[in-house]
């Protein structure tokens, strides 16, 4: 089982308002591979925080409709496993952000990681390649 940040899914997603860079269309292009693997039932997860990061973004641009379907279809498929998170997981993920330098949330993720022994994560975010004991795909 791998993590999935939040964007992943926003990279496959949003439709660019710009023309997008060489490098910018490479990650949409892996973005877009990687839930097309979700899609197909490889097993990840990640967390209501994360989950509630990709749908506030994609309302925004996208719509209400394109938001809930969204969740809905990431809440019901059994190859997605998303963990809930309470306040003293945050507390956790602040003072492991500090210590990292990284954001509350990459700490968060970070945590649920290490908690499921889950030593992967799809994301393109360079600060999981800070973190110790994880690997970062693509």
């Amino acid at each position: 089982m791998k993590f999935v940040d939040s964007n992943v899914f926003l990279h496959a997603f949003l439709i660019p308002r710009r023309s997008l860079t060489k490098e910018e269309q490479r990650i949409k292009d892996e973005a877009k591979r990687i839930v097309k693997k979700v899609e197909e039932g490889e097993d990840v997860a990640t967390t209501v925080i994360h989950l509630s990061e990709v749908a506030n973004i994609i309302e925004d641009g996208l719509g209400l409709r394109k938001s809930l379907g969204f969740l809905a279809w990431a809440l019901t498929s059994e190859n997605i496993k998303v963990f809930p998170v309470a306040a003293e997981d945050y507390e956790v993920g602040v003072s492991l952000a500090r210590d990292n330098d990284v954001s509350a949330n990459d700490a968060l993720a970070y945590l649920f990681m290490n908690k499921n022994k889950i030593k992967e994560i799809y994301s393109f975010d360079k600060h999981f390649d800070k973190l110790k004991g994880i690997v970062k795909l693509p």
